[in-house]
This record gives structure tokens, sequence and C-alpha cells, in this order.
């Protein structure tokens, strides 16, 4: 079985076992006509459950032949232009060449020991990044697995700050304020079109769903800053503290960036941390022409960029950025057997001093060939295509008299329905057809779209970060999603004369 280990005794049988994966994937990429072939979960669960694992197949090629029919044949491809559905991207090249670096020599970020050379440039990724958001010269970060981890650690970290803050004004009244006085007091603020991560991390930091206060948003998505202003004053006459105020570049729904130097006053205002959960639209921090949709990032406490989304990063490739780097001590502790508190002291750059995760990939190093080779002009120029495809699709969803489209996308996203022609139709069993489209086109194959609800009725949603999808591409698919719409109309409507 050492056969099996990758040594200097093996390099041969790595090099032609990675050769042949590599070409099978090469050979899918080249022939695939569509997203997925529409397989069941009741057609593919019975082949993979059926294989015993205990008895090992007879070399690399016999399971890459099986991988075939497991997972390679049927797998979602994202690089298709009829992929649009969540906010998964195609990948670059340079990035995939750093995924297969990274998993031979297989890195470890927690500690120097593990990770020389790899730990440097992690932490120069990181500069890189919060020098782009403006963050200044104090600040730092680390690496994750995705936002929702990035939004977890950021909100640990503003929660830690709070009772820090509060705790010490109280102390210096005269009062003493424990922590567990004070946990049931904070309060979150966020958009009702947020991530849903939000209510989570609320969650497991022990404070509970009921901590978040949703605001709800204007007409374009956007959290409406006049009833933030006037949650945070009834937080302050009820005696609560503002832990947070996480605004959102990029919503999941929508794409809608909040108001960002107005929600930046409002948290200076109230002494609320602020952390903006830019996973989707980190990518215009690359962006040649619209960097300046995100003025405003740079009066953040906080925030969470996801290059596995805008940077055509594979997942996982995310960081969770701060201003001050003396906040992330809250993260911080020190264990005898990997990161004794004379490391600190005698300055050895250990990563797990500011990660809430121990054993971490070395994710950074898909960045990082990346912009050696394609630099950030280039990256940058493949999100301004997306947002770019997603203005011309709005003009032809919304010249289509079967969709109506809900608001104009700042970046990538389109948010629609099919209504039919003359409206006579129960609302219900309009909603029910946009349903069934969209779970009728995933069955096909041809094409994968989202779906989400928008005031309570069922919508249909393209998330668009292929710079290979093209209006024609869009038309399309609207003409499938319409004609799944108007089958299930016409038989639901012929079941009930």
């Amino acid at each position: 079985m050492r056969s099996h280990l990758l040594n200097e005794t093996t390099a041969d049988l790595y090099r032609r076992s990675v050769t042949e994966g590599v070409e099978r994937v090469a050979a899918k990429l080249a022939t695939t006509q569509r997203p997925h072939t529409g397989i069941s979960v009741d057609e593919l669960a019975p082949v993979i459950n059926g294989i015993d694992l205990d008895k090992p197949l007879a070399d690399a090629a016999a399971v890459l032949d099986e991988l075939e029919d497991v997972y390679l044949r049927d797998a979602v491809y994202f690089h298709h232009p009829r992929y649009l559905g969540h906010l998964n991207c195609p990948v670059v090249i340079p990035a995939v060449l750093g995924e297969a670096i990274l998993s031979a020599v297989n890195s470890s970020l927690d500690t120097w020991d593990q990770s020389i050379g790899g730990t440097l440039i992690e932490r120069r990724l990181i500069d890189w990044t919060t020098e782009r958001i403006g963050l200044g010269p104090g600040a730092d970060g680390v690496f994750t697995s995705g936002g929702s981890q990035s939004n977890f650690h950021a909100l640990l970290l503003a929660r830690d700050e709070a009772c820090r803050l509060v705790m010490k004004k109280a102390l210096d009244q005269g009062r003493e304020l424990t922590k567990a006085e004070l946990l049931p007091k904070l309060r979150i603020f966020t958009s009702e079109a947020s991530h849903f991560s939000v209510q989570k991390s609320a969650a497991m930091l022990g404070l509970g769903y009921e901590a978040v206060i949703s605001v709800p948003v204007d007409r374009n998505r956007r959290m409406d800053t006049a009833v933030l202003a006037l949650e945070l004053e009834e937080c302050a006459t009820e005696g609560l503290f503002p832990m947070a105020v996480v605004a959102t570049a990029g919503t999941t729904d929508f794409g809608s960036i909040d108001p960002l130097p107005e929600i930046a006053r409002l948290a200076d205002e109230h002494s609320a941390w602020m952390h903006v959960d830019a996973a989707y639209g980190c990518g215009l921090l690359a962006s040649p022409t619209r960097r300046h949709l995100l003025d405003g990032i740079e009066r953040a406490d906080s925030v969470t960029v996801d290059y596995h989304k805008s940077f055509f990063q594979p997942v996982s490739s995310s960081a969770m950025l701060v201003r001050d780097r003396d906040t992330l001590k809250h993260a911080t502790y020190h264990a005898d057997y990997l990161n004794p508190r004379r490391m600190a002291e005698e300055r050895i750059p250990n990563q797990v001093d500011k990660s809430i995760q121990t054993t971490r990939r070395f994710d950074a190093l898909k960045l990082w060939v990346t912009l050696r080779v394609m630099g950030a002009d280039g990256v940058g120029s493949l999100f301004d295509e997306v947002i770019d495809l997603a203005a011309a699709g709005w003009d032809v969803i919304d010249a289509d008299p079967r969709f109506e489209v809900v608001v104009k996308p700042q970046i990538s996203t389109l948010v629609f329905r099919y209504v039919p022609l003359g409206g006579e139709v129960r609302a219900d069993l309009v909603d029910e057809a946009n349903l069934h489209a969209r779970k009728a086109l995933f069955a096909s194959g041809e094409a994968v779209v989202a779906g989400t609800k928008v005031d309570g009725k069922q919508y249909l949603k393209f998330t668009l970060l292929n710079p290979q999808t093209t209006t024609a591409d869009i038309a399309a698919v609207l003409d499938l999603l319409a004609a799944h719409a108007e089958q299930f109309l016409g038989e639901s409507l012929a079941l009930h004369r």
C-alpha cells in the first residue's frame, strides 16, 4: 500500500494518474452540450449506494471509469453558458493550476512551521485586498472557507468588541456589567434581503435569531436607511445595544448594493460595528470601470469577500478582513503544542492566531497564481462582462410580455416571473406555474435557473457569472421556461373545467 503514498519514489505514478484524470475532465468539458444530464436522485442513488467501498478496484484507470458513471457524466457544469442558477462561477485556468499544486503539496495554513512561503503569500493577498478596499494601514484578515464562515467570524469579533466597550463604559460609570447580562441586549441590524448567515451566526453566537433586526428595503432592494435610523434610535431608547450593522454589497437574490456611505454614518453615530458582506460584489474591487459602486466600503470595520464568486476561483476561496488588526485577538487562543505565546513574541507568523479554523487549506495560492497570470484588471474585466450582460438581459426580459422583471440589476442578477397573457389566471396557479417551470427545466438538463420569493410570490432568477453566456442564451432559456409554464397551466386549467 505504500506505493500509493505521494513521495520521491512515486512521482511518476503521480504524474500519470493526475494526467489521466485531467484528460478525462478535459474531454468532458470539450463535449458537454448542456449544464447537466437531468438525472434524478432516484435514478442515481441506487447506483452509488450499490458500490461496495470495501472492495477496491484494480487501479486508478478503473476508478476513473467508474467515476464517469457516478459523477462526471451527471455533474452540474458551471462553465456551460446556460447554467444561470446559483452564485457558482466558471473558473479560470490559472486558479485550477494553483489548486493542483496546493492539493499535492498539502500545506496547512495554521502555523508557520507547516506553511513556509504559504503563510507569507496569504498575508500578502490579505494586504492586497485590504488595500483595494481602503481599510487603512492597520488592516488585516484571514482566508476562510466561504461567505457564511466569514460573516460568522466578523460577527464574533463584533460581539466581543461590543461587549468589551459596553462593559468598560459601565465600569467607568461605577457599574459592573457581566457578559452574560449583556448578550441578550445586543442587536444586529441588516436588510431583509441580506444573506441568511447573519441570522444563523446570531444563533450560533448565543444571541438568538431574535437579536437580528430586519430592515426593509427600498424599491431597488437596497436597505432603507431611513428605517435603519429609526430602528437604531429605538434600540437605544429600549436600553438595548446596537452591536453591528451588516450592509450587503451584492445581495444573493438581487445583486443590490446597500447605500454604504449612509450606513457607515449611522453605524458610527451609534457606535455600532459596520460589517459589509461583499461576498458577491467583491469582484468590483478589481473592476477597471465600476469600483465606485463600492464607495463607502472603506469605512467598514470588517468585510467579507468570496473570491470563489466574482474572482472566478474554485471553491473554496473566501476571506474576512478587518480595519483594526487588534480586533482579531477575540478569536486568538494559544496552545502549547501548536502556537505558544512565545511565538507571537518572537514574531513568528502563525495564521491560526487569527482564524477560527485550525487546519486550513492553502486556498490563497489559487488567487495568487490567477493574479500573477491574468492581473487584477483581467479578472475585473470578466466581472464587468457579466454585469454588461445582465443589463442587456434586463432589456430582453422587460421587452418580453410573457415575463415581468423586478428591478434593474446593479451587478449581474435578474429576478423575474412568468405571467400569462391576459392576466385571467388565479395568482396561486401562476406561482405554481413558475415553480413547475424551474423544476421541469432542471429535469430536462437543458438549462439551470434559480428561484426565490418576492413579496410572497414565486419568482425565477438568472444569476449571471459566465462571460460566455449571451443574450441569445437568455432568450432561449426564457422560451423554455415559458413553454413549461404554459404546458402546466394548460393542463391545470383543463382539469378544472
